[in-house]
């Protein structure tokens, strides 16, 4: 299993973009101006509380030691909030059950993306877990608050259309530079000199990272 090429399912390099199609998706359909908030909403949640957590972490240390957390893995929240979300809406043309097998599969790539973070380790369980949680309440409470009614009836040209960035996102391979800007804005806005990493967690007690000189 090529788990490099999984894991790129969760990357912002890709996801972002999908999660702006969906709004868009959403937003140009009349019938569906609330979900378009309600989408707004919850993925603007995740990520916020996905990014404060790395911060927390990196400019002030904030993690937990006996769990091995130093912030919710982004990859795991962003792909479980987006990937139910996005095969719902592309399957909205076909029957009930194809769309529920749809949502389904795209709980299952989640997952699979939260396990590749294990495997190539860049993750640890308990960030996986956590994020993995995270997302899977911001793509599950959006799609409970859209049940009884229809999702945007998407053409196969709009389908098409809908898939060609993403294809092409996944194709090209490269991931977005999310860590290394976090880490500047870390260093920015924390007082240390350089951003704690998964090391520092693990250190003595007595250790820490020098602060900035005022």
């Amino acid at each position: 299993m090529n788990w490099h090429f999984l894991t790129f399912f969760g990357d912002s390099m890709l996801l972002l973009p999908c999660a702006a199609i969906i709004f868009i998706i959403l937003i140009l359909s009349p019938a569906s101006r609330k979900p378009t908030w309600e989408w707004t909403l919850l993925f603007g949640g995740v990520s916020a509380v996905v990014c404060v957590s790395k911060l927390a972490f990196m400019g002030w240390g904030i993690g937990s030691r006996e769990f091995d957390f130093t912030g919710f893995s982004g990859h795991s929240a962003l792909s479980a909030s987006i990937w139910p979300v996005m095969l719902w809406l592309l399957s909205s043309r076909f029957s009930r059950a194809i769309r529920r097998a749809a949502v389904i599969m795209g709980y299952i790539l989640a997952i699979a993306v939260g396990y590749s973070r294990l495997a190539i380790h860049v993750h640890s369980t308990s960030e996986v877990i956590t994020g993995l949680v995270l997302g899977l309440i911001v793509s599950s409470t959006f799609l409970l608050l859209q049940r009884g009614t229809t999702p945007p009836r998407l053409s196969y040209r709009k389908i098409g259309a809908t898939l060609i960035l993403p294809l092409i996102l996944i194709n090209t391979g490269s991931a977005a530079p999310t860590q290394s800007l976090l880490e500047r804005i870390a260093v920015t806005i924390a007082p240390v000199e350089r951003p704690f990493i998964r090391a520092d967690l693990h250190k003595a007690p007595t250790s820490s990272i020098s602060a900035k000189h005022h």
